[in-house]
């Protein structure tokens, strides 16, 4: 099941930057990031009431709590520099080396998470580098 919620989830992430593409053009992009975070927030929300699970803030831990926050600045600061590179750069290259994150993202689970590398995930991680690097320069 977790194999088609992250198609999903590339699926709308690739929509997204399109449409950022399309809706940063003539806007600062700070201000398209300020924009985009108000509808994150409402709709985030709302699914949080709609479902019901509202209820359940009093349960987050203040260690779940403080990471939350850290993941809340980090995803700030990637839409920052995100939206930045999408208003200078085609976003046919900017968005792949933006996904340079999930190489990044793989280092850290083996190194912070302790996760099992294996020769599919080092394989993997070296492609996506070299698609990377090809794009840049």
């Amino acid at each position: 099941m977790w194999a088609i919620y992250a198609l999903l989830g590339a699926l709308f992430a690739a929509l997204t930057s399109i449409l950022a593409k399309i809706g940063i053009e003539n806007v600062n992009s700070n201000l398209a990031v300020a924009v985009r975070t108000i509808v994150v927030l409402l709709m985030a929300w709302g699914i949080v009431f709609v479902t019901g699970r509202h209820n359940e803030i009093t349960n987050i831990s203040q260690k779940s709590l403080l990471f939350l926050v850290l993941s809340g600045f980090a995803t700030g600061l990637s839409w920052l520099f995100f939206f930045k590179a999408l208003q200078l750069g085609d976003a046919s290259k900017v968005v792949p080396v933006d996904k340079f994150s999930v190489v990044i993202s793989m280092v850290m689970a083996f190194l912070i998470l302790g996760e099992a590398v294996s020769i599919k995930t080092i394989i993997g991680g070296l492609l996506i580098t070299a698609g990377t690097i090809v794009l840049i320069f």
